[in-house]
Parts: C-alpha cells; sequence; structure tokens
C-alpha cells in the first residue's frame, strides 16, 4: 500500500462511519502564538474543541501536513522528520469512547482496510493518580474488541494524558502501537514491558476534564475525542520497510540526490545520514515556502527555522560533494511526488524554487564570509601553543556567521588546529537554553491561548485588513498573523514601507467601524457561495465544503464593511473591540509588511 494509497483509505473509512472530510489548513498557525508551525492536525480544529460548531457537524476526518522542529538535530537516523503528514478524525460532543477504539481498531485490523496482524498491535491507556482515576472504560472497550489483557499497559499522565496547560481542557488517551521486533511479539510484551520493539502509530486523545487549577478536575459536558494516525510511519509498517526513507514518500528524492551527488544511498552511514537530512529538510523547506501562507527565510520566528532547514540542506550537499546550486532540482522531485495531495505546492514551483535558489546562494556567500573571518583569526590563533580552537571561538563563527562547526574543524585541521568541540556544545546549550526560556509555554497546541481578549484581537484583523485594502489597494493580502493577551502581529503583502499617513488613516478606519458598534454575523455556506458574496479567504479547501463566513457590517449582503471565511472566535458587535492603536509597521520578508498592534478597553463579550 502506498503513502497515496492509505491517505486515501483513512478519508473512506471514517467517511463510511458518517464523518465529514474537511480540509486540511495552512501551515502557519492562525492567531495561534503557541507554535510557529501547525505541529499537530488539531490546530486548525481548536475553535471547535472549545465549543464553537464546526459548519461541516460533529464528525470530521482529514490529513494534515505538520512540521515540528523541537528534535531538528535527531534528523538524520532512519526514523525523525520535521515535516510529516497526520491523519486524523474528531468527534465533537459525538460519540466517545467506545466508539472512537472500535473505529480505529477496525480500520486498523479488518482485511477490508489495513489488514494489520491483531497479534502485533498493543495499547496503553492512562494509570490514574490523584487527580483522575484509572482508564478502565477505555481499557474494557479495548478488551471489548478482542485486545488481550496482556497487551493493554496502564502507564502514568507523563505518558497518557493530554493537557491544553496549566488549564482548560484535558483527559486521557490511548495510545496504539505496532510490534516492529522480530516474529511475533512475546506473551505479555507491551509498550510498558519494552518500549524498544514497539512503534506509536496512532493516538486517540479522550477530552473529558475541564482543569480548573492544580488539584481540580470538572467533568466536561461536552467531551470531544482528537485522534492522529502518522501517515509516514503507517506507511512504513504496512511495507514492511525498516526506515520511513525506504519507501515511495522519499524514495524520489533521494534518487535525484543519488543523481546529483553520484552517490549511491546505503554505501556509508555517515554518507547516508546526509541524505537523508537533505531529503527530510528540502521536503519540508518546500511544504513551507509552497503553503497559501508560506513564509520566506528570514532571521525570526518560522522563517528563521525555515532558514535554518535550507542551510542545513545545502551543508550536507556540501559534505556529499555537490558543488552547484541543487535544492530547486530536489523541489521538483518533492512537488511531483506531493502535488496529488497538496496542489498549492504546483501552483506556487516558481516562488518555491526562486526562495531555495535566493536563500542557497546566501549561504554559500556566508560561508565565504566565515571563511574570511577565520583567516582575520589565524595569527591570534597561531599564538595559542595548544593548537586549539577554544568553543567559544566556533561557536562565534557558527552563530555570527552561520559558519558550521565541521569547517570551522576542517579549515582549523589544515592549519594544524583541533577544535574544542565540548566547549562548542556547551556553548550552543547555553544559547540553545536561553532561547527556550524566551520560548517558555509554546508546547501545548493554542488551546490555553484562548481567552476574551484573543476575541477581540482576531476580530480586529478582520477590521485591519480591509483598512489596508482600503488605503493601499487590493494587493494586499493577508500572510499571517499572531495573537495573545498582549498584542497582535498582523503580516501582510506589500511591496514598501508604508508612510505616517497611511498608518494613521489605517488606524483610524479600524477604530471609526469599533465606534460604530458595527454587528458581527456569521452565516454557513459553500465556497462558491462565499466567494460570490465577494468574502476574503485562502480558496484552497475542496469544492463545495461547507464554511464559516463572517460578515462585519449592517447587512450582510447589503451593507457590509468586513467578509472573511474563517474559523473564529469572534466578538458579536464591534464595540466590544475597544479601541485600536497601531505601535509598529515593519518589514517580515521580502515583499511582506508587518504591523504590531494593541487593543484597549471595549465592551465586556456576551455571554456564550
Amino acid at each position: 500500500m502506498t503513502a497515496n494509497e492509505l491517505r486515501s483509505k483513512y478519508i473512506e473509512f471514517f467517511k463510511s462511519k458518517n464523518h465529514a472530510e474537511i480540509s486540511g489548513q495552512s501551515l502557519i498557525p492562525e492567531n495561534d502564538p503557541s507554535v510557529l508551525f501547525t505541529t499537530a492536525g488539531m490546530h486548525p480544529l481548536v475553535p471547535y474543541l472549545l465549543g464553537e460548531k464546526h459548519p461541516s457537524g460533529t464528525r470530521l476526518t482529514d490529513y494534515q501536513k505538520c512540521v515540528r522542529t523541537g528534535d531538528i538535530d535527531e534528523v538524520g537516523d532512519p526514523s525523525h522528520l520535521t515535516c510529516f503528514e497526520m491523519l486524523g478524525n474528531w468527534s465533537l460532543g459525538d460519540y466517545f469512547k467506545k466508539e472512537s477504539i472500535a473505529f480505529s481498531y477496525e480500520f486498523l485490523t479488518s482485511p477490508k482496510w489495513l489488514g494489520l496482524d491483531p497479534r502485533k498491535i498493543s495499547v496503553t491507556v492512562f494509570s490514574g493518580d490523584d487527580n483522575a482515576p484509572r482508564d478502565e472504560e477505555a481499557a474494557n472497550f479495548w478488551k471489548e474488541n478482542g485486545m488481550p489483557e496482556d497487551k493493554i499497559a496502564y502507564l502514568p499522565a507523563s505518558d497518557n494524558w493530554w493537557a491544553a496547560g496549566p488549564t482548560g481542557p484535558c483527559g486521557p488517551d490511548t495510545e496504539i502501537f505496532y510490534w516492529v521486533g522480530e516474529g511475533l511479539p512475546p506473551v505479555g510484551s507491551n509498550k510498558g514491558t519494552d518500549s524498544a520493539n514497539w512503534m506509536e502509530i496512532w493516538n486517540n486523545v479522550f477530552m473529558q476534564y475541564n482543569r480548573v487549577d492544580e488539584k481540580t478536575l470538572v467533568p466536561l459536558p461536552k467531551k470531544n475525542v482528537d485522534t492522529g494516525m502518522g501517515l509516514e510511519r503507517t506507511n512504513c509498517i504496512l511495507q514492511g520497510k525498516t526506515s520511513v526513507y525506504l519507501t515511495e514518500v522519499f524514495q524520489p528524492i533521494i534518487q535525484k540526490i543519488e543523481e546529483l551527488s553520484n552517490y549511491k544511498y546505503g554505501s556509508d552511514e555517515e554518507k547516508d545520514k546526509s541524505v537523508r537530512i537533505i531529503a527530510d529538510h528540502s521536503r519540508a523547506s518546500v511544504f513551507i515556502l509552497g503553503d497559501q501562507k508560506g513564509v520566506s527565510p528570514s532571521n525570526v520566528g518560522a522563517g528563521y527555522v525555515l532558514r535554518r532547514l535550507i542551510r542545513r540542506a545545502v551543508r550536507h550537499g556540501m559534505k556529499l560533494g555537490i558543488e552547484k546550486e541543487f535544492l530547486a532540482e530536489i523541489a521538483d522531485a518533492v512537488i511531483a511526488n506531493f502535488k496529488i495531495a497538496y496542489p498549492e505546492l504546483e501552483t506556487n514551483s516558481e516562488k518555491i524554487k526562486k526562495e531555495l535558489t535566493a536563500e542557497e546562494n546566501k549561504f554559500r556567500l556566508t560561508l565565504k564570509k566565515g571563511e574570511a573571518e577565520f583567516q582575520k583569526l589565524l595569527p591570534n590563533l597561531m599564538k595559542n601553543p595548544k593548537k586549539e580552537i577554544s568553543g567559544k571561538v566556533a561557536f562565534r563563527l557558527y552563530d555570527t556567521f552561520g559558519f558550521p562547526v565541521e569547517l570551522t574543524q576542517e579549515l582549523g585541521a589544515e592549519n594544524g588546529f583541533t577544535v574544542d568541540l565540548e566547549g562548542f556544545k556547551e556553548a550552543e546549550k547555553k544559547h540553545q537554553e536561553a532561547s527556550k526560556s524566551l520560548d517558555a509555554g509554546k508546547a501545548k497546541g493554542g488551546l490555553a491561548e484562548q481567552s476574551d481578549v484573543t476575541t477581540k484581537y482576531h476580530t480586529a484583523t478582520h477590521l485591519l485588513q480591509q483598512a489596508l485594502v482600503d488605503v493601499l489597494g487590493d494587493q494586499v493580502a493577508q500572510k499571517g498573523s499572531n495573537i495573545n493577551n498582549e498584542r497582535m502581529r498582523f503580516d501582510f503583502t506589500f511591496e514598501r514601507p508604508m508612510t505616517k499617513e497611511e498608518i494613521q488613516k489605517v488606524q483610524d478606519i479600524v477604530n471609526e467601524k469599533i465606534k460604530e458598534d458595527l454587528p458581527v454575523d456569521m452565516r454557513i455556506m459553500t465556497l462558491d457561495e462565499a466567494k460570490a458574496e465577494g468574502a476574503r479567504a485562502l480558496f484552497s479547501n475542496k469544492y463545495g465544503e461547507q464554511v464559516k463566513v463572517y460578515t462585519i457590517g449592517r447587512d450582510p449582503k447589503t451593507d457590509w464593511f468586513s467578509k472573511e471565511v474563517c474559523g473564529g472566535p469572534h466578538v458579536q458587535h464591534t464595540a466590544q473591540i475597544g479601541e485600536f492603536k497601531i505601535e509598529k509597521e515593519q518589514s517580515s520578508s521580502a515583499g511582506v509588511r508587518r504591523i504590531r498592534a494593541t487593543i484597549s478597553g471595549g465592551l465586556p463579550l456576551d455571554p456564550q
């Protein structure tokens, strides 16, 4: 079974169980300051998991592209990826544990679907603690489906409890594992007794509590199910492969790398690692650049992660002996392999290749500057009787000039020097800890960030976008937004800095619409109907899908200021937003400007 077939079968199965297929969303999260990228299929569904009604109903299924870069340095082994796909299904206050577990088991083991050997499947459930009881309910439903007692591992909250944050929705989960060891698993073997030979393929989260404080859990009146299956891992298992890089997901990309480098994958482990890094990082970069809200390489946020991915790929290409520009050629292989599932990659192919080539050239210039800096340091280094380049110096070359430590080692060796790698790692660790402290709390997935204030900011982005179009023209299009309780950030396409007069005019228009106290209307319609009414949206979703359209104005059909396809949440009328102030307008990346703004005051939101 290919990845394309697995993706189709999953959607087909859940549609047969009365789930509506919805479109996967952008890799750049909408108004979620908790992460730089969509790291799980649940991100686009946050408003609905919190209680908003989804236009497609209470049973949903989709496939979602995701990027996680927390363990970027692990990429290069046979299993880690930065870019991956999640297959998901959701129940929004509809079915709960019994049906969720039955659906998962049927899809995995039925000959009509995946036909996996039930003897090679085991599960984990929550073992209970002082706050919540052991999840006997989930365990019993597994047994009803034929799961033997010895294949059920009861694990603590660190393994089998999901939480939005310190407070808010939470609950136990059950994880599904497949045996990847030799033959059949021995009696009594499960994730709890043998973690090495069991690979996780699916996670079913049961949101059944609201955490009020550290010691208080209250049952939710409306319980949700959020599940996710890793496409690449499951595909690898179905094909009996030992690595995701040996499946057709990566093989066309690896074949292009082989052609460019004259190196045959599988000949040398160190070079194989470089091939895997290039394959993963180039794929991730293509997905980020080709996204509906694609970002460009930069020195901050998601753009910085993209820059790091591209430069790491180039560095490993050089290690394989590829001296010419090569990422655009690899991009062609990625696009050809994924354009059916993700047509936006083909639509944006020229932009993708242009950005990759520009960043690749920048990096090669950076390396030249780093080499020149090294030569400047050389006379002082020569005075060192130990003939050792300190970790601090090596890290400064890396951090300031983007000069990889391996190159410092190579240049050092040519002049009889070694590099204090332990010192380099220590300096790097201190830098990472500093970065992590700035990034604290950015791992839970956005649910904890929802509040009345962020709802006000979210609605303000609608007013801001229309005001920008009114002042600057139709070339303005949203490229992303980021909201927390203190401020909003809004990125939009525009080729030059705004003048002071333009900034003031945009601010005045937004405040004028807030003072007019315009109603905010929500209607559910098809995409075609939304387009016909002039609604703004990234119209990349599936034809005919039901969407929510939010209109700000006296009459949603004849007298309105702003109309957008959006998931929410929103205020009920604009006076609830408060006073709007643009704090800063600056460049975000080439052809993209960024506005930072705050709001203050405003009327309280209506009770839900």
